[in-house]
């Protein structure tokens, strides 16, 4: 049985990429390495934790004596790399955590694959999961191709950026087979409560305010992250071997729009009066950096790959909402941190 280790597979998008590989592949055994930061949670993975194709192993990317030992003794035939410090916000506040991550954690995970793999890239693959925010802004018009330069805004941004060179580097100087995605915004079940929707969706349901940045200008292009985690899959199997697929939702919203939308959902589904959360609306400081407009061009991954979203982003974000207000017991939680007990209370004494 070939075996994959999935990095960071306990956090929002890489759960969901887990999942998908472990229920649609039973001929991949997949090692779910992750170091359990705030934003992994096992209990995102319930449902398939004892499947006979699952293991979960906690560790850090940092660690490279970890990691090789890792390698050496599990020769996995292939890496999905979706470990990453991704908060903007904590990226300002503390840059060095996320090079650390982000860019030393990836050179650490090429270098042990290229020394487990010995130069043998025929059967093996390291697939290299990034963000569109590595291209930086875009004014009112325009769209983020495979093609376009890179122009990193914030701490986190430019990390991700650095892993990006790094994994284009190796395969250009060592002649891995690497592949790389590029993705917008993420939303769907599991997200962490400090990202936009889910706060909202959370401080809505408890007549909290809800923090908008700056006029609520800004625009984001939403993918649904089931919809990610199917692209990961295809773009996994079909990819060639040194390329680069963009993955974009075909969802362009203003910050605020979306606030708006999402405020009217929530009223419907409390049963609440037509414009009661919007009034929990507060706007604040803009974010340092802030880009203002992302947009992705998925064509590529269309025309080569067969992929398209599934739903609309209303569509998507109803079920998004659905599923929040029916997992109370999940975000309470995350929220109050009891989460993190789940490995201490599943795992250690198994």
């Amino acid at each position: 049985m070939k075996k994959i280790i999935i990095t960071g597979g306990a956090g929002f998008i890489g759960s969901h990429v887990v999942r998908r590989f472990v229920k649609n592949h039973p001929e991949y055994q997949i090692i779910n390495l992750d170091k359990l930061t705030y934003a992994g949670n096992l209990a995102n993975l319930k449902d398939i934790e004892n499947e006979p194709n699952y293991r979960f192993v906690k560790g850090d990317i940092v660690d490279a004596a970890f990691i090789q030992n890792l390698f050496d003794t599990e020769q996995p035939y292939a890496v999905v790399h979706l470990a990453a410090e991704s908060h903007v916000d904590r990226s300002i506040v503390n840059p060095l955590e996320f090079v650390m991550t982000n860019i030393i954690g990836t050179v650490n995970l090429l270098n042990a694959a290229r020394n487990t793999w010995k130069g043998d890239y025929t059967s093996h693959r390291f697939y290299h999961v990034s963000t569109d925010e590595v291209y930086g802004t875009l004014g009112e018009t325009g769209m983020f191709t495979e093609t376009t330069g890179y122009d990193p805004h914030s701490p986190y941004s430019a990390s991700k950026a650095g892993s990006d060179h790094f994994v284009r580097a190796y395969h250009d100087t060592y002649g891995m087979d690497t592949v790389i995605s590029n993705c917008s915004n993420n939303y769907g079940s599991y997200h962490f409560p400090e990202k936009l929707i889910p706060l909202a969706i959370n401080n809505i349901k408890h007549n909290k305010p809800v923090p908008v940045y700056g006029k609520g200008e800004n625009v984001r292009d939403w993918l649904w992250v089931e919809d990610h985690a199917r692209a990961i899959e295809l773009i996994f199997h079909k990819a060639k071997a040194g390329d680069t697929y963009n993955i974009g939702g075909h969802n362009e919203w203003k910050n605020i729009d979306l606030i708006n939308l999402l405020c009217s959902i929530m009223d419907k589904k409390l049963g609440r009066a037509e414009g009661e959360s919007a009034k929990l609306i507060t706007f604040v400081t803009d974010r340092a950096g802030h880009d203002l407009r992302y947009a992705i061009d998925s064509s590529k991954l269309q025309r080569e790959v067969g992929w398209t979203p599934s739903v609309t982003f209303e569509e998507g974000l109803e079920k998004t909402v659905e599923w929040f207000l029916a997992n109370e017991e999940w975000l309470n939680d995350v929220t109050s941190g009891h989460y993190q007990q789940y490995y201490e209370e599943q795992y250690d004494n198994r």
